[in-house]
């Protein structure tokens, strides 16, 4: 498949922190499979960031989606919390809380949340961007 045609992935995961390695695993076969390797170091952290946030901070199942576009990866992680994620903290600040979405703000170009409303579930979709280029 060419390098410029859309694709996308999504993983059903379920609550359990084992999830983040699994995601992590998955997500470097895609993107090898797919010819952009030089993404995955990059990728695999923001995914494990996003999907490890929707484990630990939510008691449902979730998903990681990853879509590429016109040279854009867009990886994603939805939970059942309707609840907007807290926001980033500052690296290099000790603690445990905060320090994801931060890693998340300071290695993707985009990022951003949305809140999801669909067949009477609820929750909402974090997501981030990586240009190719």
């Amino acid at each position: 498949m060419p390098e410029n045609e859309p694709w996308e992935y999504t993983l059903y995961i379920p609550n359990d922190v084992r999830a983040v390695t699994v995601a992590r695993r998955t997500l470097r076969l895609i993107l090898t499979m797919h010819g952009l390797i030089r993404l995955t170091d990059t990728a695999e952290l923001l995914a494990a960031e996003l999907v490890s946030n929707a484990v630990r901070h939510t008691k449902g199942p979730a998903a990681l989606r990853v879509r590429w576009s016109a040279g854009v990866l867009r990886i994603g992680a939805w939970d059942a919390d309707p609840e907007p994620p807290e926001p980033p903290g500052k690296l290099g600040v000790l603690g445990e809380e905060g320090r994801g979405l931060a890693l998340v703000r300071a290695c993707a170009d985009l990022w951003g949340w949305q809140p999801l409303a669909r067949h009477g579930n609820r929750g909402k979709y974090v997501w981030c961007e990586l240009a190719a280029a």
